[in-house]
């Protein structure tokens, strides 16, 4: 951790990470700091980067998208050409909530809502397996959310 961050930059960091709605003034209140010191020093967190940005965690059965699936895929070679190449075309679809490469069987996992298995069946076949590389995939349908998102500890 940065040598930067003192205790009460660290308790910012955490009020926020377990509720980024809290005004400043809330903020400052528990931080026992005066507001204008702790809009400094969130200011400060956001333009240094510990702070990436802030949003909203939409339920996804709310909206239609309460089907969560885990997609293991494997490339037709390991070159960072074909790396290169499979996380543009990702990084366009909508879709797809986490693209991450992976040491292992696969080169990639991917992490995905869809409203039901007939939607991702259709995301799968006109869009997965078409993606420039793509050798294999292997799916994983979720069955049961136990701990999504959780907050860092620090």
């Amino acid at each position: 951790m940065s040598a930067r961050l003192d205790r009460t930059d660290l308790k910012i960091l955490r009020l926020l990470q377990n509720n980024g709605r809290l005004s400043n003034a809330e903020l400052a209140e528990r931080v026992a700091i005066s507001p204008a010191t702790c809009h400094r020093r969130t200011q400060r967190l956001f333009e240094d980067g510990f702070i990436a940005s802030v949003r909203a965690m939409v339920a996804p059965r709310k909206v239609a998208k309460g089907t969560l699936v885990m997609v293991g895929v494997v490339l037709d070679r390991s070159t960072p050409e074909s790396f290169a190449t499979f996380e543009q075309a990702i990084a366009k679809l909508k879709f797809v909530l986490d693209c991450h490469l992976v040491a292992g069987d696969f080169d990639y996992f991917l992490k995905i809502r869809v409203g039901d298995m007939e939607d991702f069946n259709r995301i799968h076949g006109e869009q997965l397996i078409a993606l420039p590389g793509v050798r294999q995939t292997r799916t994983f349908f979720v069955m049961k959310e136990v701990v999504d998102n959780a907050p860092l500890e620090f």
